[in-house]
Protein backbone atom coordinates (compact mmCIF):
# COMPACT_ATOMS: atom_id res chain seq x y z
CA UNK A 1 0.00 0.00 0.00
CA UNK A 2 2.85 2.45 1.05
CA UNK A 3 4.29 1.91 -2.80
CA UNK A 4 1.21 2.91 -4.30
CA UNK A 5 0.37 5.75 -2.44
CA UNK A 6 4.23 6.81 -3.09
CA UNK A 7 4.06 6.14 -6.71
CA UNK A 8 0.73 7.38 -7.27
CA UNK A 9 2.23 11.02 -6.89
CA UNK A 10 3.98 10.71 -10.22
CA UNK A 11 0.88 9.16 -12.04
CA UNK A 12 -1.31 11.84 -11.10
CA UNK A 13 -3.31 13.48 -14.51
CA UNK A 14 -1.26 16.34 -15.83
CA UNK A 15 -4.04 17.00 -18.15
CA UNK A 16 -6.16 19.97 -17.82
CA UNK A 17 -9.37 19.06 -15.56
CA UNK A 18 -11.66 19.72 -18.97
CA UNK A 19 -11.07 17.43 -21.10
CA UNK A 20 -11.35 17.88 -24.83
CA UNK A 21 -14.64 17.29 -26.43
CA UNK A 22 -14.63 14.63 -29.20
CA UNK A 23 -17.40 14.39 -31.60
CA UNK A 24 -18.96 10.66 -31.58
CA UNK A 25 -20.62 10.96 -34.36
CA UNK A 26 -17.18 10.66 -36.38
CA UNK A 27 -16.73 7.28 -35.12
CA UNK A 28 -18.19 4.13 -36.25
CA UNK A 29 -17.91 0.10 -34.50
CA UNK A 30 -15.08 -1.27 -35.88
CA UNK A 31 -13.06 2.07 -36.69
CA UNK A 32 -9.07 2.11 -36.35
CA UNK A 33 -7.83 4.97 -33.87
CA UNK A 34 -4.44 6.59 -33.73
CA UNK A 35 -3.23 9.46 -31.78
CA UNK A 36 0.26 10.53 -30.67
CA UNK A 37 1.91 9.34 -27.24
CA UNK A 38 5.30 9.85 -25.82
CA UNK A 39 7.78 8.68 -28.45
CA UNK A 40 5.28 6.62 -30.55
CA UNK A 41 1.74 6.62 -32.28
CA UNK A 42 -0.66 4.78 -30.21
CA UNK A 43 -3.84 2.26 -31.61
CA UNK A 44 -7.05 1.51 -30.43
CA UNK A 45 -10.09 -0.04 -31.66
CA UNK A 46 -13.62 1.87 -31.67
CA UNK A 47 -16.47 -0.39 -30.28
CA UNK A 48 -19.28 2.05 -30.00
CA UNK A 49 -20.83 3.99 -27.15
CA UNK A 50 -17.51 6.01 -26.37
CA UNK A 51 -15.48 3.34 -25.92
CA UNK A 52 -12.27 2.37 -27.07
CA UNK A 53 -10.24 -0.84 -26.61
CA UNK A 54 -6.52 -0.46 -26.90
CA UNK A 55 -3.90 -2.30 -25.64
CA UNK A 56 -1.62 -0.14 -23.64
CA UNK A 57 1.42 -0.95 -20.99
CA UNK A 58 0.55 0.41 -17.41
CA UNK A 59 2.61 -0.27 -14.21
CA UNK A 60 -0.37 -0.10 -11.96
CA UNK A 61 -1.98 -3.21 -12.40
CA UNK A 62 1.57 -4.66 -10.68
CA UNK A 63 1.91 -2.23 -7.16
CA UNK A 64 -2.02 -2.40 -6.77
CA UNK A 65 -5.10 -4.07 -6.84
CA UNK A 66 -6.97 -1.00 -6.82
CA UNK A 67 -9.36 -1.33 -9.62
CA UNK A 68 -10.53 2.63 -9.57
CA UNK A 69 -7.09 3.85 -9.54
CA UNK A 70 -6.03 1.58 -12.67
CA UNK A 71 -9.74 2.66 -14.24
CA UNK A 72 -8.20 6.07 -14.65
CA UNK A 73 -7.30 7.63 -17.12
CA UNK A 74 -3.05 6.03 -17.98
CA UNK A 75 -0.76 8.52 -17.83
CA UNK A 76 2.90 8.89 -19.68
CA UNK A 77 4.62 8.10 -16.30
CA UNK A 78 2.75 4.86 -15.59
CA UNK A 79 3.03 3.78 -19.71
CA UNK A 80 6.65 4.26 -19.74
CA UNK A 81 7.02 2.24 -16.38
CA UNK A 82 4.61 -0.52 -18.41
CA UNK A 83 6.75 -0.42 -21.65
CA UNK A 84 9.83 -1.10 -19.31
CA UNK A 85 8.50 -3.56 -16.90
CA UNK A 86 6.20 -5.68 -19.68
CA UNK A 87 3.31 -4.97 -17.84
CA UNK A 88 0.42 -4.42 -19.89
CA UNK A 89 -3.47 -5.02 -20.92
CA UNK A 90 -5.95 -4.68 -23.39
CA UNK A 91 -8.58 -2.23 -21.67
CA UNK A 92 -11.44 -0.36 -22.68
CA UNK A 93 -11.36 3.48 -22.18
CA UNK A 94 -13.58 6.32 -23.12
CA UNK A 95 -12.49 8.13 -26.38
CA UNK A 96 -11.00 11.04 -24.23
CA UNK A 97 -9.03 9.44 -22.17
CA UNK A 98 -7.97 7.18 -25.04
CA UNK A 99 -6.52 10.04 -26.91
CA UNK A 100 -5.35 11.95 -23.84
CA UNK A 101 -6.23 15.27 -25.62
CA UNK A 102 -4.79 14.40 -28.91
CA UNK A 103 -6.53 14.58 -32.28
CA UNK A 104 -7.34 11.36 -33.24
CA UNK A 105 -6.57 10.11 -36.74
CA UNK A 106 -9.08 7.60 -38.40
CA UNK A 107 -8.84 4.91 -40.31
CA UNK A 108 -5.36 6.23 -41.51
CA UNK A 109 -3.61 3.02 -41.66
CA UNK A 110 -6.23 1.64 -44.55
CA UNK A 111 -4.07 4.04 -46.77
CA UNK A 112 -1.18 2.23 -46.19
CA UNK A 113 -1.68 -1.53 -45.35
CA UNK A 114 -2.49 -3.52 -48.69
CA UNK A 115 -4.84 -5.13 -47.10
CA UNK A 116 -8.48 -4.73 -46.83
CA UNK A 117 -10.19 -4.14 -44.13
CA UNK A 118 -12.43 -6.59 -42.09
CA UNK A 119 -16.38 -6.00 -41.51
CA UNK A 120 -16.03 -3.57 -38.49
CA UNK A 121 -18.26 -5.72 -36.16
CA UNK A 122 -15.94 -8.52 -36.61
CA UNK A 123 -12.73 -6.10 -36.12
CA UNK A 124 -14.54 -5.35 -32.89
CA UNK A 125 -15.59 -8.65 -31.96
CA UNK A 126 -12.05 -9.31 -32.32
CA UNK A 127 -10.67 -6.69 -30.28
CA UNK A 128 -13.20 -7.63 -26.82
CA UNK A 129 -12.07 -11.21 -27.05
CA UNK A 130 -8.18 -9.99 -26.74
CA UNK A 131 -9.62 -7.98 -23.92
CA UNK A 132 -7.06 -8.56 -20.50
CA UNK A 133 -3.49 -8.84 -19.22
CA UNK A 134 -0.57 -9.12 -21.56
CA UNK A 135 2.46 -9.32 -21.95
CA UNK A 136 4.00 -6.70 -23.53
CA UNK A 137 6.74 -6.33 -26.11
CA UNK A 138 7.75 -3.18 -27.90
CA UNK A 139 9.39 -5.00 -31.05
CA UNK A 140 6.97 -8.16 -30.77
CA UNK A 141 3.48 -7.69 -29.66
CA UNK A 142 2.68 -3.48 -29.07
CA UNK A 143 -0.57 -1.70 -29.67
CA UNK A 144 -0.02 -1.39 -33.34
CA UNK A 145 0.07 -5.44 -33.60
CA UNK A 146 -3.50 -5.48 -31.38
CA UNK A 147 -5.18 -3.90 -33.88
CA UNK A 148 -3.77 -4.36 -37.50
CA UNK A 149 -4.57 -7.93 -36.13
CA UNK A 150 -8.49 -7.05 -35.29
CA UNK A 151 -8.55 -4.91 -38.53
CA UNK A 152 -6.75 -6.55 -40.93
CA UNK A 153 -6.08 -9.92 -39.76
CA UNK A 154 -2.05 -9.33 -39.30
CA UNK A 155 -0.29 -8.28 -36.77
CA UNK A 156 2.34 -6.29 -37.68
CA UNK A 157 3.69 -3.16 -36.33
CA UNK A 158 4.91 -0.15 -39.33
CA UNK A 159 6.28 1.34 -36.50
CA UNK A 160 8.83 -1.59 -35.41
CA UNK A 161 9.90 -1.79 -38.50
CA UNK A 162 11.03 1.76 -39.38
CA UNK A 163 12.48 1.53 -35.18
CA UNK A 164 14.17 -1.56 -36.54
CA UNK A 165 15.71 -0.28 -39.76
CA UNK A 166 16.93 2.88 -38.07
CA UNK A 167 18.71 0.86 -35.20
CA UNK A 168 20.13 -1.41 -37.73
CA UNK A 169 21.64 2.15 -40.01
CA UNK A 170 23.42 2.92 -36.96
CA UNK A 171 24.33 -0.59 -35.33
CA UNK A 172 25.57 -1.77 -38.78
CA UNK A 173 27.61 1.28 -40.08
CA UNK A 174 30.80 1.12 -41.43
CA UNK A 175 31.40 3.84 -39.06
CA UNK A 176 30.35 1.37 -36.18
CA UNK A 177 32.63 -1.43 -37.35
CA UNK A 178 35.83 0.92 -37.28
CA UNK A 179 34.48 2.22 -33.60
CA UNK A 180 34.12 -1.44 -32.13
CA UNK A 181 37.79 -2.57 -33.73
CA UNK A 182 39.28 0.64 -32.19
CA UNK A 183 37.24 0.19 -28.82
CA UNK A 184 38.49 -3.80 -28.81
CA UNK A 185 41.90 -3.06 -29.41
CA UNK A 186 42.06 -0.19 -26.33
CA UNK A 187 40.46 -1.95 -24.19
CA UNK A 188 42.97 -5.11 -24.71
CA UNK A 189 45.80 -3.06 -24.40
CA UNK A 190 44.34 -1.00 -20.76
CA UNK A 191 43.80 -4.21 -19.72
CA UNK A 192 47.10 -6.21 -20.37
CA UNK A 193 44.97 -8.33 -22.53
CA UNK A 194 46.83 -8.62 -25.86
CA UNK A 195 46.74 -12.16 -27.24
CA UNK A 196 46.30 -13.22 -30.72
CA UNK A 197 42.67 -14.55 -29.75
CA UNK A 198 41.81 -10.97 -28.53
CA UNK A 199 42.61 -9.80 -31.79
CA UNK A 200 40.61 -12.29 -33.83
CA UNK A 201 37.95 -11.98 -31.55
CA UNK A 202 38.32 -8.03 -32.08
CA UNK A 203 38.68 -8.65 -35.83
CA UNK A 204 35.87 -11.11 -35.74
CA UNK A 205 33.22 -8.64 -34.64
CA UNK A 206 34.29 -5.39 -36.15
CA UNK A 207 34.34 -7.81 -39.81
CA UNK A 208 30.74 -8.96 -39.19
CA UNK A 209 29.31 -5.32 -38.01
CA UNK A 210 31.26 -4.57 -41.54
CA UNK A 211 29.52 -6.99 -43.94
CA UNK A 212 26.37 -6.15 -42.04
CA UNK A 213 26.41 -2.22 -43.27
Amino acid sequence: MFLYQLLSFFFVVSKKEEKPKYDLSLYKRGDLLEVPRTLFTHFGIYLGDDRVAHLIPDILPAITKNKSAIAKMVTNNRLILGAITKEASVRVDSVADFAYGSEILINHMDKVCAQPPLDGDEVARRAEKLLGSVTYSLLWYNCEHYVMYCRYGMAISYQTYQFCTTIRKIVFSRLSALLTALCGVCTALYVGCVTSLTFVLVLLVSFTIWMAA
